[in-house]
């Protein structure tokens, strides 16, 4: 799969509610094994993921979807 491809079933989860607003997102590791990738394609999916302000990362802390998710 590639990052846009992760990054958009991500994407779908959130707006369905798998991951409702103000939920933790699995860790980078998790997810890379969750969708067969590697780490890295797991971080660029988050930036994709910040892009569209679905997400907030907060360091040491982790990946939460944001509380108000955009239209």
């Amino acid at each position: 799969m590639s990052s846009r491809q992760v990054a958009d079933d991500l994407s779908a989860r959130i707006r369905d509610g798998e991951y409702p607003p103000g939920s933790r997102l699995p860790s980078l590791r998790e997810l890379a094994a969750l969708y067969s990738v590697s780490v890295s394609t797991i971080q660029r999916v988050m930036v994709r993921l910040d892009e569209r302000r679905l997400i907030v990362a907060s360091q040491g802390r982790g990946t939460y979807v944001v509380d108000d998710l955009p239209q």
